[in-house]
């Protein structure tokens, strides 16, 4: 089973134009081109396609999409991993959707609202069974009440440490840093306490564990969403990933 540009272009939303613009690039080749120049794309081309579409969602341009599918060649795993992330996205926009009717509610009656429902789905705990698969039921409880635990003030605090974190990272990665630099080193230094700071980080020697700092530096480059915390493209999570491997070897 085939299908023509046209129809894909239909079925997408996307227009004709861009895919060709795809196959230039070569980041989308058609299955075959006919004889009068039309695109054919076949079970293989269209699964690429919807990977190349469920990335660019994620706010990837074309050259990370390209290299992320070069590195991810299983595209069943791949997709998985997508189509988890997709339901608990779900999930979450399902609980807030309830969470603002309810307020709705109370505000038309003029009943009080419950601040224990009013933000549900406005958590954290869309990660919860992503961590327990990766480092245990006992690092996400931890964390979760460590989290719990803090005052308004805290959370806010904890916030713009790790969003000053992230726009130094970015500012560095920006202007060309060498990861094994000072400066790099200096951030990696920060980013390793800053992880240290949240009970139930995996550790060694007090500090955090060298595997674990290391898989989450893998982790910034594999996965979108944490590759986005630091710029627009994976060149700023790539310098942070090189810096934290640097920092690994030198002190964990």
């Amino acid at each position: 089973m085939e299908a023509s540009i046209q129809e894909v272009a239909r079925l997408t939303g996307t227009t004709s134009r861009t895919l060709r613009h795809y196959d230039r690039i070569g980041l989308l080749v058609p299955s075959r081109v006919g004889h009068n120049g039309y695109r054919w794309y076949d079970d293989d081309a269209l699964v690429r396609l919807q990977r190349i579409l469920l990335l660019r969602e994620l706010g990837l341009g074309l050259a990370d999409i390209g290299r992320v599918l070069d590195r991810e060649t299983d595209e069943v795993a791949a997709l998985s991993r997508h189509l988890g992330w997709l339901a608990s996205e779900l999930d979450r926009l399902a609980r807030q959707a309830a969470s603002v009717r309810r307020t709705i509610a109370a505000r038309q009656e003029g009943s009080s609202v419950m601040a224990e429902k009013m933000f549900d789905g406005f958590d954290h705990t869309q990660y919860k069974d992503e961590v327990e698969e990766r480092w245990g039921a006992e690092a996400y409880a931890s964390g979760d009440r460590w989290w719990r635990g803090m005052s308004d003030t805290e959370r806010g605090e904890w916030q713009a440490r790790s969003a000053t974190l992230a726009r130094d990272w970015a500012t560095a990665a920006a202007a060309g840093t060498d990861p094994a630099s000072a400066e790099a080193q200096d951030l990696a230094r920060r980013h390793v306490e800053w992880l240290g700071s949240v009970p139930g980080t995996p550790r060694h020697d007090g500090g955090p564990a060298k595997e674990y700092v290391t898989g989450l530096a893998d982790m910034y480059v594999a996965d979108p969403r944490f590759a986005a915390n630091y710029g627009e493209d994976l060149t700023g999570a790539t310098f942070v990933r090189d810096a934290l491997h640097e920092y690994a070897s030198r002190h964990l």
